[in-house]
């Protein structure tokens, strides 16, 4: 129980209140059946009682409840894109993401909650089937205004809020045991802590609430009125507002519950101060912000930038907005959808729409823009200063996404390119790739577009996410476009863009002699501009070439020189990726200190900069390198961690090739019917994802002479390829505890010869030493010599003891309910921090302060 819940489940700004029936039945329901759907109208309270089973759900679902909203999506690839964010999977270059999302959550235990799925519903019933189909521990909880039926799914109706039921010869009950009535209360007890009610206004109370059609959303706003007006005027000026011509739907007819909710934000609305409904009905054109970005885009003479926060304020009290988070130290905000699409009429009517519309998207032109110029200008900034424009990026991003659409929707082109332009580094960088190609396409196909300024530099930009994508044929052809656009145009800086994304083009696709003039002219001209950012791209560019052609030395000079540009700027995000091409290079070079080294340093900076994929990829090369060094433990741990982080984030390529490397130091330690499986098991997943594969047993081809040997490893090879890629990874978990086990406490390791590289042939001493060149007898240090209980948090030193015992971090996570991911971190962070490099020496380390704890 002392485990963290893993979701990603927004925190209400308010209490939940009733419901305690639906709330029971529904989570009895979600235990028999893989998806359920609430519908019912609008402000009904679909999304909060959706939240609440869920958060009371997590016990059940060992990795995680996890919610996509789908308030704005129009497409598959829209659901996807959110599926894939809410569930931390990263796209998968030259992959569909519905095929990473749905082969990362195959063998996944999760509830997925996908909310406000009106507007998608034949989209989300593809997604849905999908992924019920295809991952059977999956689960789906659904909001929607309408009925969403998947295969064997259950569809629940979300009531109104009733009034207490009478018993037969019993006293009329109490209003205040009626949830509606609860729910007003605790609303209007929300606004003014003081408010009480008496016997005769709870009778007041519970006539509000019938009249409100005991529709959650409607009760809230009306409750927040309370304190102002008293539960007598409200239930007055409420019944008299309904019973008007212009609230009845014709002459004697009553108001149904769809359509009472919008009535009572209109008596509400109606009962505003002026300011109050200007900002009100202005708010709608966001979908999140705060204060500074509603004083830039609301203001105006009839509303005063300073009067802002009052306004706020009071709304907030009114519950016409909500609180969502805070960023930067500043409090978001955000309108209920239903509160939203009310405010947007009222705009729409004022004449005011578009006005706002513009103002909003001139406001996040300059937000965007500053993204780009600050993660690619050449002037030294601090990391935190140039990263916040990203951060801000990532803060605004619904807000961003509905300008796009509004862009397309309009045929307005040109704001929509430019847009898109600023957003291709926050694609490029958060491996968005699908969803920016998605918008790019969309607006680049507009009639407007021909004549848009924007459209050379986005053409260029759309070329980028090709290459990402490592889809070179329309990189080329849209970069050499874009670049002789932007010649025409005179855009040097785009000139300079396009060359190093078209020298890159060249390196990845192999075409040598056209990388080399773009990388040189490119180069040529950021030195003549004074563009280091630009000049370090190429010489990053250039070094990559060059090694790829077997001239080592020069490309570590070139990478060196790149670097200290980068480090000048204080660019960890270029040191990053910089020092990932020359540890790739060093190691192919067998340059394995440089390669360590370069690794090593990479993967601090990705743990800072929070790219995921990138981190794996540190990992496993750190781990190729330990065991090149003969440092097996060091392997075996910081590979298994990165295959973890790989198989968990949907980088299926990247996993199948730390199979193969645990696989070699598995072989190289006598498991070789382990080595084979895992080998199989990676080539099958390369297969599938259209990359190069070779003959069985790959990599083990030329090890054994034998014919019947031979014969068994190809055995082996061939049943690895029947396993699934999850499978794999639990079995590369058990691999690496086995391997890291002393030969005393590991049968398989007892027969295998001391030291023996099977597949090199290269011997090292027992016992094996670390990198840093101490061994496992050495003394134990200053920081050894204190108890554990004394360096570790209680989460650290729960997985120290498990390590203790010779657990995996499989087994890790299933017994404290997180995910191996977070396990194999919390191991890599006790070594860190003990100045460790093996899961031997925690376990040593424990065993000595058995009594001490």
């Amino acid at each position: 129980m002392t485990a963290p819940a893993r979701h990603n489940l927004p925190r209400p700004g308010t209490g939940f209140v009733g419901r305690e029936r639906d709330l029971s039945d529904l989570l009895r329901l979600l235990g028999s059946s893989r998806s359920v759907t609430l519908c019912g109208a609008d402000g009904i309270g679909k999304t909060r009682l959706a939240l609440r089973v869920a958060e009371q759900s997590t016990a059940s679902f060992p990795d995680g409840v996890w919610m996509a909203d789908l308030t704005d999506a129009r497409s598959t690839l829209e659901v996807y894109a959110r599926v894939a964010h809410a569930v931390r999977v990263v796209e998968e270059p030259g992959q569909p993401l519905s095929a990473t999302v749905t082969e990362a959550l195959r063998h996944r235990r999760l509830l997925l909650v996908l909310d406000s799925c009106e507007h998608v519903a034949n989209e989300v019933v593809g997604v849905g089937e999908s992924l019920l189909a295809s991952c059977p521990n999956v689960s789906v909880l659904l909001t929607s205004e309408e009925p969403i039926r998947l295969s064997g799914g259950t569809v629940w109706r979300v009531p109104a809020m009733a009034p207490p039921m009478a018993a037969r010869n019993a006293p009329p009950p109490d209003p205040a045991d009626g949830e509606a009535v609860r729910l007003f209360l605790d609303r209007a007890r929300t606004r003014d802590p003081r408010f009480s009610a008496s016997p005769e206004e709870l009778e007041d109370v519970a006539v509000v609430c019938d009249l409100a059609g005991g529709v959650p959303l409607a009760i809230e706003v009306l409750g927040a009125s309370a304190p102002e007006t008293g539960p007598d005027e409200l239930a007055r000026g409420l019944r008299s507002h309904l019973a008007s011509p212009f609230a009845r739907p014709g002459p004697g007819q009553a108001v149904s519950r769809n359509e009472v909710l919008p009535l009572v934000l209109d008596f509400v609305y109606e009962s505003l101060p002026e300011p109050e409904r200007l900002l009100l009905r202005r708010l709608s054109v966001f979908r999140g912000w705060d204060l500074e970005l509603a004083e830039q885009v609301c203001s105006d003479e009839t509303l005063p930038e300073t009067a802002i926060l009052d306004l706020l304020t009071s709304l907030l009290d009114r519950s016409l907005i909500t609180v969502t988070g805070e960023f930067e130290g500043r409090v978001r905000y955000r309108l209920p959808e239903a509160v939203r699409r009310f405010a947007q009429e009222r705009l729409a009517a004022a004449g005011e729409a578009e006005v706002f519309q513009e103002r909003l998207m001139a406001r996040m032109l300059r937000l965007a823009e500053d993204l780009g110029q600050r993660l690619e200008s050449s002037r030294g900034m601090p990391w935190a200063e140039r990263d916040s424009g990203r951060q801000r990026v990532i803060a605004e991003y619904d807000t961003l996404r509905s300008l796009l659409r509004w862009s397309y929707q309009r045929g307005a082109a040109e704001p929509g390119l430019r847009l898109c332009v600023s957003l291709t580094a926050h694609w490029v960088s958060h491996h968005n790739y699908s969803e920016g190609a998605h918008w790019l396409d969309r607006l680049l196909a507009l009639d407007e577009a021909a004549k848009a300024p924007s459209r050379a530099r986005a053409l260029v930009g759309r070329a980028q996410l090709a290459r990402v994508r490592r889809d070179h044929d329309l990189a080329l052809s849209m970069g050499e476009e874009g670049l002789r656009l932007c010649r025409e145009a005179g855009d040097d800086v785009f000139v300079r863009t396009a060359l190093n994304l078209l020298a890159l083009v060249g390196v990845r696709s192999r075409t040598p002699d056209r990388a080399a003039v773009r990388v040189e002219e490119a180069l040529r001209l950021c030195r003549d501009a004074g563009d280091v950012w630009g000049e370090a791209i190429a010489l990053g560019t250039r070094a990559a070439l060059v090694a790829q052609q077997g001239d080592y030395p020069s490309s570590d000079q070139h990478y060196t020189t790149a670097l200290a540009l980068l480090r000048g700027m204080d660019h960890r995000w270029g040191v990053a990726v910089t020092l990932m091409g020359q540890a790739r290079a060093a190691e192919a070079n067998d340059d394995l200190m440089t390669a360590d080294r370069c690794y090593r340093e990479a993967l601090d900076t990705q743990r800072v900069i929070g790219s995921v994929a990138e981190e794996a990829r540190c990992l496993a090369g750190i781990g190729r390198v330990a065991h090149a060094l003969g440092s097996t433990e060091q392997a075996y741990d910081y590979l298994s961690e990165g295959l973890v982080l790989s198989h968990s984030t949907g980088q299926r390529a990247e996993a199948a090739r730390t199979l193969v490397a645990i696989a070699r130091v598995a072989f190289g330690s006598g498991l070789r019917e382990e080595a084979c499986l895992l080998a199989g098991s990676a080539t099958e997943v390369r297969s599938d994802l259209s990359l190069v594969t070779h003959e069985a047993p790959w990599p083990f081809v030329k090890v054994e002479r034998v014919r019947r040997r031979r014969r068994r490893l190809v055995d082996w090879w061939e049943r690895g390829r029947a396993m699934s890629l999850s499978d794999a990874v639990d079995l590369a978990e058990r691999v690496a505890v086995d391997g890291r086990r002393p030969p005393s406490r590991s049968p398989r390791m007892r027969n295998r010869k001391a030291g023996t590289t099977a597949d090199s042939g290269r011997k090292h001493p027992e016992p094996r030493e670390d990198s840093d060149g101490r061994s496992g007898t050495t003394a134990p240090t200053p920081a050894e010599s204190e108890p554990p209980r004394s360096r570790l948090t209680q989460r650290e030193l729960e997985i120290a003891r498990l390590v203790s015992r010779g657990k995996s971090n499989p087994e890790i996570a299933r017994t404290l309910f997180i995910t191996p991911s977070t396990a194999a971190r919390h191991v890599a962070n006790i070594n860190r921090k003990m100045g460790f490099h093996s899961r031997t020496q925690i376990a040593a380390w424990v065993e000595r302060h058995r009594d001490t704890g």
